[in-house]
């Protein structure tokens, strides 16, 4: 079938299911039709001119538009941008942000990272079409945490800010919605389920050809077409491999490669997806009405965890969905690749805390965390941070979005521009400050180049999101949103990840793989200097044996106290580590100083340099 626009064509009214339709779901069906997480998490962008009133109508005047513009089926920002009257910079972050929620990691544009590749490369235009579509999305609110007592603790106070919007914090905008936090991964499913039983007769007509015949048979679906609709849909169990879509269905499956497939009336394609969407929303109902009845099983997707440790004993992840991480409160808690079998990960209420996770993901979604340090390994899709409050969150990854944010820190080794949505303030920006012994090896598998770092080119769009549910106070939607300054060179510090990956096969990553700006490598390595020139001090002094071991004590009394201080105190402890004196007399060494900064950590008998503490004294 030609890909040439006629004249648009109206969209498709939802057929009946009578049981006598060739083309039901049969009850032989073992696998379920699913929503794809990621465009509806990840995707979706605070443009207003993307959330369109009549969307059928704009979007398939934008298709012949577009399909006129190149016999390819590819269009670049600037055409895109002409159709649909916007700069070519919202264009180009319409593409990126599309190319890091594609189903297809075959598609040129996936690999594409820089703006002048992503221009020449460009998007196919029904991939784009499904998207723009579903811009018109608004999230699930919250639902109710399911230990409201358990968490009031953890709520901080009232902040006194000046000059800004909102007359309340990211968190107790939140708390405001009844204490509310982020919905089930069944409710979610089940939402962007009903979503889409809604709207899939229009997206289907938007991916059909016109031909000339009988009124109900005037539009076809081609194989090729068909294939689109998997952005949005999959079939299989969650967390096994995704078959394509059109294996599944009656019409195309065991199609030969070598001769297209016969298009299919649009209304029969619409047919089987919406039966397949209402026998996956009675398996959810069934499923969730099941679980509330009757105790929890390990298995089910949306076992999250309210008590974690660092205990072995303990599992993060469930085989059918994101690895959670949830309620960790004034602890430490660690994971490496091993432990996590999703392609994402989720950190939920997370308050006075560290968290480590030292692997390679597709996906990551920090969401009201407060007063912690979260540290995510290597991201080779999208972040996205919401809802946190004086959080200091350390990443590689190829893009991220922060919503609705305040105090906050990001150490950031990032492909893309940073982009900044919704209610944030006080936010800071610095390059990327730490590393492991496998990070760049996670970072090859999942696609981040350490030599594009764009962590000072931040993009602020709308205070208000359109696709957010909460309620918000800030006012029109088309206010910029607050950008993020750059991190005071003098106040960038290393941070040090222990080495407590003895468990682990050992990497070859010994520094931090991202090269830093000149005013930050300048300040790393004055506070370099002043170190050895203490110690060189401290070596070279002439004391008594009685006066040096006074010295050594006031020195670790100090040291002890910067740990209380700065609340890494409390990292030692979760991770049962002994710390010993930060400076000793070495008698061996005829009363020369020895320097002892350095962590045992008795569950892996591997060692951690905490030499950066003993410069911070």
């Amino acid at each position: 079938m030609a890909d040439t626009a006629a004249e648009a064509p109206p969209p498709i009214d939802p057929p009946s299911t009578s049981s006598n339709s060739p083309t039901k779901a049969t009850s032989t069906t073992t696998n379920y039709l699913h929503p794809r997480r990621e465009p509806f998490e990840h995707g979706l962008l605070p443009i207003p001119k993307l959330i369109f009133p009549d969307a059928t109508q704009t979007l398939s005047h934008l298709k012949s538009t577009l399909l006129a513009a190149d016999s390819s089926n590819r269009v670049n920002p600037e055409i895109l941008a002409g159709a649909l009257q916007i700069s070519t910079d919202h264009s180009r972050l319409i593409l990126e942000t599309l190319s890091s929620v594609l189903h297809n990691d075959s598609d040129p544009l996936v690999n594409a990272k820089t703006p002048q590749e992503i221009d020449s490369i460009g998007v196919n235009v029904f991939d784009l079409l499904v998207y723009l579509y579903i811009q018109s999305y608004k999230r699930l609110l919250p639902k109710g945490h399911k230990d409201s007592a358990a968490v009031a603790d953890v709520w901080p106070s009232t902040s006194a800010f000046d000059g800004f919007l909102s007359a309340l914090s990211p968190l107790q905008l939140v708390r405001s919605n009844s204490r509310r936090f982020m919905p089930s991964q069944a409710d979610e499913e089940a939402h962007q389920l009903s979503y889409l039983q809604k709207h899939l007769g229009n997206i289907v007509s938007l991916l059909a050809d016109s031909v000339e015949g009988e009124a109900e048979d005037s539009l076809v679906v081609s194989m090729d077409r068909f294939e689109h609709i998997g952005f949005l849909i999959y079939f299989g169990e969650k967390g096994s491999e995704r078959i394509p879509l059109s294996q599944n269905s009656p019409f195309f499956a065991n199609s030969d490669p070598d001769m297209p497939a016969v298009p299919v009336p649009a209304s029969q394609v619409l047919d089987w997806l919406l039966q397949n969407v209402a026998t996956t929303l009675e398996h959810i109902s069934e499923r969730i009405s099941s679980k509330e009845n009757g105790p929890s099983i390990a298995s089910d997707q949306d076992v999250t965890m309210a008590d974690v440790s660092t205990s072995p004993a303990k599992t993060l992840t469930s085989a059918r969905g994101p690895s959670f991480i949830e309620g960790v409160s004034k602890s430490s808690y660690v994971k490496q690749a091993s432990d996590l079998k999703g392609s994402s990960v989720k950190v939920v209420n997370c308050h006075e805390s560290v968290i480590y996770i030292l692997a390679p993901v597709r996906y990551a979604t920090v969401y009201g965390c407060s007063d912690a340090t979260i540290v995510l390994g290597a991201v080779g899709k999208a972040v996205r941070v919401e809802h946190c409050e004086r959080v200091h969150l350390i990443t590689a990854a190829k893009r991220i979005c922060i919503a609705n944010c305040r105090e906050c820190v990001f150490f950031l080794g990032i492909n893309q521009q940073p982009l900044m949505v919704g209610d944030n303030h006080k936010l800071q920006v610095a390059p990327y400050n730490t590393f492991y012994s496998q990070l760049e090896e996670h970072m090859n598998q999942v696609g981040i180049d350490p030599s594009i770092n764009r962590w000072d080119e931040p993009v602020a769009l709308g205070v208000v999101d359109p696709h957010d549910s909460l309620s918000h106070p800030a006012g029109v939607s088309d206010v910029q949103a607050e950008s993020a300054t750059r991190l005071d060179p003098d106040q960038y510090t290393n941070f040090l990840i222990p080495n407590w990956l003895g468990g682990e096969q050992d990497g070859s990553t010994k520094d931090n793989p991202f090269p830093l700006p000149d005013a930050y490598l300048a300040s790393q390595q004055r506070n370099h200097k002043n170190l050895e020139e203490i110690k060189q001090i401290l070596r070279e002094t002439t004391l008594e044996d009685s006066r040096k071991r006074e010295l050594s004590n006031a020195l670790h009394v100090y040291f002890k106290d910067w740990l209380y201080a700065s609340g890494n105190i409390r990292q030692l402890y979760c991770l049962q580590v002994q710390v010993p004196l930060a400076i000793f007399v070495d008698a061996e060494s005829e009363g020369s100083w020895n320097f002892s900064t350095t962590v045992d950590l008795t569950t892996s008998r591997s060692k951690c340099d905490l030499s950066y503490c003993f410069s911070r004294i």
